[in-house]
């Protein structure tokens, strides 16, 4: 039992932060992405023990965290608005940083599933088996729920008219 411990605490200080950064993505706010990581974390402890976590437990934690962020439950608790992305940038950057932050918010301003759909894809680089499995939907789904997003995001005239955005047309 104590080499599942430590085995654990481990994975918590190796993979911590890139969770914390998943559910950044998510969520948009330090503070909710915290209580997920946390949260999921908790979870996963609960059943490590001849779970699916032992065989991959980043995909195992990662997909406890997108269905909390996706849950009814989770909705109230993250109806904070939107704060700016942290940003660590050198020189002049500042078009570079105001495009980033115009595709936060509107990227933020998403529903919730198109919003995971993206930060798994892009974020994370997973398939869309891989999506549709975290998500618990059919890969239809997943590319349905893509095509909605990107749908939306060019309906906004100042994200459509990105150079980032051209691979979308």
């Amino acid at each position: 039992m104590s080499d599942n411990r430590e085995w654990f605490d481990e994975f918590v200080a190796g993979r911590g932060p890139a969770l914390l950064r998943f559910a950044y993505l998510l969520s948009g706010n330090h503070g909710l992405a915290e209580d997920l990581v946390q949260g999921a974390l908790v979870k996963a402890h609960r059943r490590w023990a001849g779970s699916p976590a032992a065989d991959h437990p980043q995909a195992y934690v990662r997909r406890i965290i997108t269905n909390d962020f996706t849950s009814w439950r989770r909705r109230a608790a993250s109806r904070v608005g939107v704060g700016p992305v942290p940003d660590a940038s050198y020189g002049d950057t500042a078009d570079a940083v105001a495009d980033r932050d115009l595709m936060w918010r509107a990227l933020a301003g998403l529903p919730r599933r198109q919003r995971a759909v993206l930060v798994l894809r892009y974020y994370e680089h997973q398939s869309n088996a891989q999506i549709a499995a975290v998500l618990g939907c059919a890969e239809s789904s997943v590319r349905s729920l893509a095509s909605r997003a990107f749908a939306a995001l060019r309906r906004d005239p100042e994200i459509a008219a990105l150079e980032t955005c051209e691979e979308w047309r």
